[in-house]
């Protein structure tokens, strides 16, 4: 069977989105700055369609992340559009060639018909919960891993109903001080290091979850 993973970058004070989330600013105030490891990376640039960046270690985490990735889940919040019924001119965040090129599942409590997109990827909303979310992800998968994209409710419920192999922390040695914390309220999960790669912006730590 195909293993279930997760990436996600974090601060040192355990915030995975800085505070006043909204839907203009989904990861908050600061938030972004959880991200600019990846951000000048030539590999997340090349994913984007964009030029430049530079070759580290960094790019080859952010490569190896995307590797054997047959299908991903993902909450309402990081596809966006706001809460509530769809306004169905919204289409995420990517435009019309999302970086993801497999099937995504969308977590939600609004049905809204399958939205097809360019380069392979298809969101498929779903409404009646992370279980079916994932046994959905794993017949589009087929040999391929499922992927947990975020954001941090997924995570959560993720880890708290047992369904990820894998958890990888990106820390950033920033201090948010408030925002949207990932490790609460997900039980007791028994996290076992298995892989280290640290470079001067980010430590990434790779735990296998039993």
């Amino acid at each position: 069977m195909s293993s279930v993973t997760c990436q996600i970058s974090i601060s040192l004070d355990g915030f995975v989105a800085g505070p006043n989330q909204s839907p203009e600013n989904p990861i908050g105030e600061g938030g972004m700055r959880l991200h600019e490891w990846a951000f000048a990376t030539d590999t997340w640039r090349r994913q984007q369609g964009l030029d430049g960046g530079e070759h580290n270690a960094d790019a080859d985490v952010v490569d190896e992340a995307t590797q054997g990735i047959g299908a991903y889940i993902m909450g309402r919040k990081m596809f966006g559009g706001g809460d509530g019924p769809w306004d169905e001119t919204w289409r995420g965040w990517w435009g019309e060639d999302p970086p993801y090129h497999v099937p995504v599942f969308v977590l939600t409590h609004h049905s809204r018909e399958p939205l097809a997109m360019e380069g392979g990827t298809t969101f498929t909303f779903v409404t009646d919960g992370i279980g079916s979310a994932l046994e959905q992800a794993r017949a589009a998968a087929g040999d391929g891993d499922v992927a947990v994209a975020g954001g941090a409710s997924v995570v959560r419920q993720s880890l708290a109903t047992g369904m990820l192999d894998e958890l990888h922390l990106h820390i950033v040695p920033v201090i948010l001080g408030a925002g949207e914390r990932l490790l609460e309220d997900v039980g007791d999960p028994a996290l076992e290091p298995v892989g280290v790669v640290a470079s001067p912006a980010v430590t990434h730590v790779r735990y296998r979850v039993s």
